[in-house]
């Protein structure tokens, strides 16, 4: 069965190769992450799985005979959502916010196949507890450029490594895509991965 990964994620692509399945990576559809979210009225677990498959949705759409993996990662700090900063200074103020804090990372994951109207998803949070970050130490996290495009504006296998004091749960979830879910998606829908 051919399996294609509904992002364009580095690091999405990484972690699924890391499983040792063969895949296609595609963009997810676009769609409108915060409007979907601020108007969802479920669970935040339910509304990332939901958020998940419309982003593999036109994949599945496309490619009916084809398993689509997809997923959406934000960062939920005192019930607030942080998603991908929209430039320097939103980084910088999602940094302060999180610095000596938890905070939580959860990633919604939806495995599809359109032919057979099949859906498996779930959702995996971790907690993460950053350090005391001092003020010239997110200047320069952020000139580094590395928060760009990530949810909230931290790379954990980057620099921002050097951020986070410890994790309780599952790291490749902070990275973006966490394995054991994924892999038991997979299974669940026929792909068996060990």
């Amino acid at each position: 069965m051919r399996l294609i990964l509904a992002s364009t994620s580095p690091r999405r692509r990484e972690l699924l190769a890391t499983l040792g399945l063969s895949f296609d990576a595609l963009p997810a559809a676009d769609v409108d992450e915060a409007r979907i979210l601020a108007e969802c009225d479920g669970p935040l677990a339910q509304c990332l799985q939901h958020l998940a498959w419309l982003k593999g949705e036109a994949a599945a759409a496309a490619h009916p005979r084809a398993l689509v993996l997809s997923a959406d990662t934000v960062v939920e700090i005192e019930g607030d959502l942080l998603g991908k900063p929209a430039g320097e200074a939103d980084a910088r103020s999602m940094l302060e916010r999180l610095s000596n804090r938890e905070h939580r990372v959860h990633t919604g994951v939806a495995v599809q196949l359109a032919s057979d109207g099949l859906l498996h998803s779930g959702c995996e949070t971790t907690r993460v507890f950053f350090a005391r970050l001092s003020a010239d130490t997110v200047a320069r996290y952020v000139a580094s450029g590395e928060p760009t495009g990530k949810a909230g504006a931290y790379a954990i296998q980057g620099r921002g490594a050097l951020l986070v004091e410890r994790i309780d749960g599952d790291y490749s979830n902070v990275v973006g895509l966490p394995l054991r879910l994924t892999a038991r998606l997979l299974a669940a829908a026929g792909m068996g991965v060990l």
